[in-house]
């Protein structure tokens, strides 16, 4: 177990890297997350190729987020009730099957987009599960925060250069050829975990059937109020956040920006946000990333509302750059998380986490191409960052009203954790 942080010592990202154990995790996670990029694009590319049809092709997208609420709510007791390392290497090797499937030649469209939904249904509970086990390698403190943190920038950054590269591959291979690449990705990740990881024993123990344990299990997650609010403070601005990417490509069509105009529309976002989890990962004290939490979340979506100004494509940028870098919140609310939940409860309540948040980002862009067509591409953007505030200001009230409740008499217990800092 790392030695606990001093206060006037802010952690740095090189003391995470340091764990042996995390930097297998670290690893694990680049190469899987290769490999779920690198197949979305040659599975619609595939799809594509089979059927001639845009709209069955974006539909291995939309794939990608619908089955995640199945998986983050049905098979959510799966992260608590077997050891961890356990449920992520069978988590990748699943994924390694079911491309290795898609690989086959002749295989039906029908179950190229069912293997793609297996894919989705067993991400949830990966990713959840990895993020219960960060806090068993590094502890429930800053370096917890700061791990969860490189996770997001990887991601992040897989946003910029994954789908480049993937495109980028596949002009030298093949789609099937792409997906076999996928294959061994996710295989080398299971390695890493099986090897690079200590076993440790299941959080708790499986008394009734799987789903009747995952849907208790949620049940019990969102009785506690604390736990709740936190949970919408992660999914709500996660909502209205995606509704500029959403409608990248009308705003740039609208501008006359170009292909280019819409790639830079792309990276804006995902651009601030590494650049505000790096500088408040690497420059601030835990306290004050928890102080900063929920003004930052009050105020990141409110340069959306520049959008109503119909600003050129400089302005634009600078506005999502800004929005973006508002996300260093989620320290923030990292922490507060881990505390709240009871450790027995930890991989559940982290899968539905994942669970939620992908849904979620998967029906703010639904709900803003709606919008766009009555109220236009920037209103709508506009009109998602004003009333994302005022969501955001109301669930920030209430946080603080829950700052200092202890109790978890409906949850797992008295709470005999440290306190929270103050805001």
């Amino acid at each position: 177990m790392p030695e606990p942080e001093s206060e006037a010592d802010p952690t740095r990202y090189g003391r995470v890297l340091a764990v042996r154990e995390f930097r297998a995790v670290f690893a694990a996670h680049t190469l899987s997350l290769l490999g779920v990029v690198v197949s979305e694009i040659a599975l619609s590319v595939l799809v594509y190729d089979l059927t001639g049809s845009p709209l069955v092709s974006a539909l291995t997208f939309a794939l990608g987020f619908l089955p995640y609420v199945v998986g983050g709510t049905l098979l959510a007791g799966v992260a608590d009730r077997f050891p961890a390392r356990r449920v992520l290497v069978v988590c990748d090797l699943v994924c390694a099957v079911c491309v290795a499937l898609m690989v086959v030649p002749g295989t039906h469209i029908a179950v190229l987009l069912a293997l793609r939904c297996c894919l989705a249904v067993v991400s949830p509970v990966f990713t959840g599960t990895r993020m219960a086990t960060l806090a068993d390698i590094l502890g429930d403190g800053d370096l917890f925060v700061l791990g969860r943190s490189l996770l997001r920038i990887v991601s992040q950054s897989a946003l910029l250069m994954g789908y480049g590269l993937g495109g980028l591959l596949l002009t030298v291979v093949a789609p099937r050829h792409a997906l076999v690449i996928t294959v061994g990705t996710f295989c080398a990740s299971a390695l890493l975990l099986r090897f690079g990881t200590v076993r440790r024993p299941a959080r708790a123990t499986g008394g009734s059937a799987l789903v009747t344990d995952s849907l208790k299990g949620a049940r019990e997650v969102f009785r506690d109020r604390r736990v709740r609010v936190l949970m919408l403070l992660f999914w709500l601005p996660a909502m209205f956040a995606v509704v500029p990417e959403a409608l990248a490509a009308p705003y740039a069509d609208d501008l006359g920006a170009g292909s280019v105009g819409l790639g830079l529309l792309m990276c804006a976002l995902p651009v601030g946000t590494i650049t505000g989890e790096l500088w408040a990962g690497a420059r601030l004290r835990p306290a004050a990333r928890e102080r900063i939490a929920l003004p930052l979340v009050c105020l990141t979506l409110l340069p959306y509302m520049g959008y109503a100004l119909r600003p050129g494509l400089g302005v634009s940028l600078l506005l999502l750059l800004l929005s973006g870098a508002g996300a260093a919140y989620t320290l923030g609310l990292d922490q507060w998380f881990v505390r709240a939940v009871p450790e027995e409860l930890r991989g559940r309540a982290m899968t539905l986490l994942t669970a939620g948040l992908m849904t979620i980002q998967g029906v703010g862009m639904a709900l803003a191409g709606v919008a766009a067509e009555f109220a236009g591409v920037p209103w709508t953007v506009a009109g998602a960052g004003i009333l994302g505030a005022v969501c955001c200001a109301l669930l920030a009230l209430e946080a603080r009203r829950t700052q200092g409740e202890r109790g978890r008499e409906t949850v797992g217990g008295p709470n005999d954790k440290t306190g929270l800092t103050a805001m």
